[in-house]
């Protein structure tokens, strides 16, 4: 499934400052909480990202530190550049979605609902040039009309072993278990994926599914974006994106357990197939590494181990860190991962287990906030 997958996940156009003009015009929206460390970089990121006709909307979050200066100096440099006044969260609402509606009521008010919106992450950064090969992908995936959400996961820049353990298999499981064929075939809304921290999406699209207010109780726009528009009658894609963007998620393995504990439950949605997963995820890619080392140990001791036990768990083990090693290279992350793919596994599926019982307790929070348990769909 990854080989194929990969086969199929495009690279957006490379164009120079005169090619591919899109021909609507972008609203890039990003929420900021808390993000005196990042929202500075992001936002002159974006305005380097090749896009002449764009504005930027970003909404302070009832940011604590030193966000709302960092901010208002930037406004008095940059004209494209509009802060949307923050208002008291409502009850019910994740934090994050009602930044993003508040920034989406903004940019189509002020483009009267023509043209595209991008979401992004404070955290994200923008290659030179970005934004352009973007739009011109875009424009080349739409030419029936019917796209109305394009995603990329970014280049995840890790700069520790723990980091890298947990934030790397979001590649994994997706290029493990979404078949891109039937994604770019059917408006199936189970075959389709976003990545949060970068979405562009058609303002119509957004307007006919009810944007961020149909998803107010999610932590996981990524999965809930991508399926409202496809019940909405819109194709979503996905392209290859390292190149085009790159985030550092999280810093440390501590605050990646927290920060993915919070939604990987509600990206399955079912118990019954988080234990479907647990279980292939247990025979498939750790079990292989213990029943080889066992073999090879137990082997050197008693003749009454047969060699295909040695091969047979040393081929699966090899086949397992062969896909991490494909995907590190091709997503421009660090491979030094690859050897450790049983434990990556590891970790990512007991972060799943805990977020089930922090979604069963009522526990699931984020930025200080706890998100009343999901109601079902």
């Amino acid at each position: 499934m990854t080989v194929w997958n990969l086969r199929r996940l495009p690279w957006p156009p490379v164009v120079d400052a005169a090619g591919a003009r899109a021909s609507l015009p972008l609203s890039v929206c990003i929420p900021a909480r808390n993000e005196a460390a990042n929202i500075e970089a992001c936002v002159r990121s974006v305005l380097g990202g090749g896009v002449e006709e764009l504005s930027v909307y970003v909404y302070d979050d009832q940011s604590e530190d030193e966000t709302p200066s960092i901010l208002k100096q930037l406004t008095e440099e940059e004209p494209r550049l509009r802060i949307v006044p923050t208002q008291p969260m409502p009850s019910g609402w994740c934090g994050k979605q009602h930044a993003c509606w508040r920034l989406a009521q903004a940019a189509i008010a002020g483009s009267g609902n023509d043209g595209w919106m991008l979401f992004i992450d404070a955290d994200v950064r923008i290659a030179p040039n970005g934004l352009r090969r973007t739009l011109a992908h875009a424009t080349e995936c739409d030419r029936d009309g019917e796209l109305g959400l394009l995603s990329t996961f970014p280049r995840q820049v890790t700069r520790s072993m723990g980091e890298a353990l947990l934030v790397t298999s979001i590649f994994f499981i997706l290029l493990s278990y979404l078949p891109f064929g039937r994604m770019r075939r059917t408006l199936d809304p189970a075959a389709s994926a976003a990545c949060g921290q970068f979405m562009l999406v058609k303002q119509s699209c957004y307007t006919a599914f009810g944007g961020h207010e149909s998803l107010k109780d999610s932590m996981h726009d990524g999965v809930k974006m991508p399926r409202l528009a496809r019940q909405h009658g819109y194709r979503t894609d996905l392209f290859d994106g390292p190149d085009v963007a790159s985030c550092r998620m999280y810093k440390g393995l501590g605050a990646a357990w927290r920060g993915f504990a919070k939604n990987a439950y509600e990206g399955l949605g079912s118990p019954v197939l988080l234990l479907i997963l647990t279980m292939l995820h247990f025979v498939g890619h750790i079990l292989p590494p213990v029943l080889f080392a066992a073999s090879i140990t137990i082997s050197t001791t008693s003749e009454s181990v047969q060699w295909i036990a040695v091969v047979a768990s040393g081929g699966a083990t090899l086949l397992g860190i062969g896909q991490r090693l494909v995907i590190a290279t091709r997503e421009q992350h660090t491979a030094k991962v690859a050897p450790l793919h049983a434990l990556s596994v590891l970790i990512m599926t007991a972060v799943q287990w805990w977020s089930l019982y922090l979604h069963l307790t009522g526990r699931r929070s984020w930025r200080g906030r706890t998100l009343q348990q999901v109601s079902p769909r």
